[in-house]
This record gives structure tokens, sequence and C-alpha cells, in this order.
């Protein structure tokens, strides 16, 4: 199930229930984030069966989400590889707080000025003991390491009730 947060149009809850996944829309006007009310306000309208996986994506920036807690128990943040190397560094809070980094689009590095040592150094030196994951929607690239993150991460959250399994970010 997915709590999908956006200021304006349902455009993303709407693909994601095409694909056959509940998903509640949540639009903050001219709001930055999500909050925890919000949250377990939208999580309400879903069916939620014990041991099912929630998402909840924040709203699309990298300052305001990371400031609130929605009741997650992981964090994880996307950094597409066409933003260049520095959005650690430059948006330090949202990367620090994150069990996850999953860096995006790779499939498009080939056709970019992007050094992957520099983002990832960018990124140890915000986050010491985060995760970072490669990732590619196209190509498949790092979805089997991503999955398992997820399952292990579903496992160790079980007997914790009523909270949301995984937050993410921008």
């Amino acid at each position: 199930a997915v709590i999908e947060g956006d200021q304006e149009t349902s455009r993303d809850a709407d693909r994601i229930r095409q694909m056959g996944v509940q998903a509640v829309q949540i639009n903050t006007g001219p709001g930055c984030h999500l909050d925890a009310h919000q949250v377990a306000h939208a999580a309400g309208d879903l069916d939620l069966s014990p041991g099912m996986l929630l998402v909840i994506e924040n709203i699309g920036n990298l300052v305001c989400p990371a400031l609130f807690d929605l009741g997650e128990t992981a964090r994880v943040v996307l950094f597409s590889v066409t933003e260049g190397e520095d959005k650690p560094l430059k948006y330090p809070r949202i990367f620090r707080d994150a069990d996850l980094t999953l860096l995006t689009k790779s499939d498009l590095l080939p056709h970019l000025e992007f050094d992957r040592a520099r983002a990832e150094n960018s990124l140890r030196s915000v986050n010491p003991r985060g995760e970072i994951l490669t990732l590619s929607a196209r190509t498949g690239e790092g979805m089997d390491r991503w999955l398992s993150w997820l399952a292990s991460r579903k496992e160790s959250a079980k007997g914790i009730p009523d909270t949301p399994l995984f937050g993410a970010g921008p």
C-alpha cells in the first residue's frame, strides 16, 4: 500500500492504483511536506493487514520532508544521478537521517558527467552509517538488492504495532 504526497493532482496515486496497489493521495496545497497526522488519517483509508508493506512518499523536495517524523520505521531517500554529486552536501539533513539512499537512474550514467565515487563520498561524509544502493528502473539494475533490503526491513519490523514500515523521500 502507498500513501502518496504531492501539492496538487493525484497522478502518482492514480498510476499506482492502475498497477493494482492500494494508494491514498494527500494533496498539501502550498504545504511542502506531509505530517504524522495526515499519514495516520490516510492510513485509515487503506486496508492494511499485518505484515503489509506501507510506503509513504513525501513531497518531492530535499528540505522540508527531512524535518518531520511520520512514524516510519525506515527512511529512504532517492538521489538521482541527474542531480549531481553534491546534493548530499547541499541538503545534508535528509541524507543524514536516511537508513538507505537509492542512487537512481543509473542507466543514464554513460550520458552524464557524474562521478559515482564522489557522490558516495559526499553521502558518507554526511551519513557514514547509511546504506547506498544503485538502481535503474529502466534496466532493472539493483532491483534485486532493493527488494531484498525491503524484505529484510519488513522482517525486522514484525511485532511493531500500527507503525508504517517505511517512508520515502524525494
